[in-house]
């Protein structure tokens, strides 16, 4: 398999994830509203799926280092499977709970509680499981980034100007709360699988082509308890059948969605395998980073702020500034 060493290219991988975890969902936008939000999650499950497939079996075969991706599939652990899989399990219901937080509640509530919680809790157990890189400038970075996400929140609510009832209010908290958590957790089961050495790959733990293939496929299994629950129990809008993904949902429609499943895949994919070089802390933090590409997509491609109030335009100016300087700091605290 092929394995990365350079510190560099394993910052420029967790760049890309950051670029793909903060686009994927744009594809989200160019369906029309009447296709249905969890019609469109089985079209990017069927994507996120096959991009760590493809990838395996190309550079996971490819290269002198480690073992091709079917032998390491084939001596893996049970163990090893089952930490993958429910790391699978878990992100897949972290991320519909947080998508359904967003399309009860809006931005505003759903990005500060969720990718706040999620940013903070993945560093810090992260770390403590691998403390890699100074502590000082990890968290500082990690600060940052997080403060950016609140005032890039606050500059939606202020910009939108959305109200919503008190019971959507509370929905769309408890639902951000929920999958905050959990997203926190999925970076971490995932490595209880991973051999801490991509080089001399320890004896029934994956390297990262099989670990991303295993828990990809952990949540296209998981999609079928979750997403079906999702169909007939939306937390907003109409019900849905699996009739209506082929009689509503055209060749184009399901192309959007797998396009969306491969570019977050691209996004995990390369985060693991930039795990060992960059430490899992810091690819996980600049991974969650793809909130402020999500932003730099709203305000400079769909002109979210256009109309916006010069208060609003100092804090996204200010959510730059912060985003950019934690970056830094994330990424020298490994030199």
């Amino acid at each position: 398999m092929t394995v990365v060493h350079s510190y560099p290219i394993a910052v420029a991988l967790c760049m890309l994830t950051m670029v793909c975890w903060g686009s994927w969902a744009n594809t989200l936008k160019m369906e029309p509203l009447s296709y249905g939000f969890s019609l469109f999650y089985w079209d990017q499950a069927v994507g996120y799926l096959l991009l760590p497939l493809l990838v395996g079996l190309t550079f996971g075969l490819f290269g002198t280092e480690g073992r091709s991706l079917l032998a390491d599939l084939q001596q893996g652990s049970a163990r090893s499977y089952e930490w993958a899989i429910l790391s699978g399990f878990v992100f897949n219901l972290a991320n519909i709970l947080f998508m359904s937080a967003l399309d009860v509640a809006g931005m505003a509530v759903a990005y500060p509680i969720a990718i706040g919680i999620a940013l903070v809790e993945g560093v810090v157990i992260n770390y403590v499981a691998q403390p890699r890189g100074n502590p000082i400038l990890i968290f500082s970075g990690v600060a940052l980034i997080l403060s950016a996400i609140i005032l890039d929140a606050l500059a939606y609510r202020n910009h939108q100007g959305k109200t919503c009832k008190p019971g959507e209010i509370r929905k769309g908290v408890s639902l951000a709360l929920a999958g905050g958590i959990l997203m926190g957790l999925f970076y971490y089961l995932v490595l209880r699988s991973v051999s801490p050495d991509f080089d001399r790959l320890v004896p029934g733990k994956f390297g990262p082509y099989a670990a991303v293939l295993v828990y990809s496929a952990g949540s296209f299994i998981s999609n079928l308890f979750f997403n079906t629950y999702l169909m007939s129990h939306p937390f907003r809008g109409a019900k849905v059948s699996y009739s209506d993904y082929f009689s509503n949902g055209t060749f184009k429609y399901h192309s959007i969605g797998i396009l969306g499943g491969i570019v977050n895949g691209i996004g995990v994919t390369a985060s693991f395998v930039a795990s060992k070089a960059a430490s899992p802390a810091i690819a996980y933090g600049l991974g969650q980073g793809g909130t402020m590409i999500a932003a730099i997509w709203g305000v400079f491609v769909w002109k979210e702020n256009k109309g916006a109030s010069s208060g609003t335009k100092v804090m996204i100016a200010a959510m730059f500034v912060f985003f950019l300087t934690g970056l830094v700091l994330l990424v020298t605290s490994m030199l």
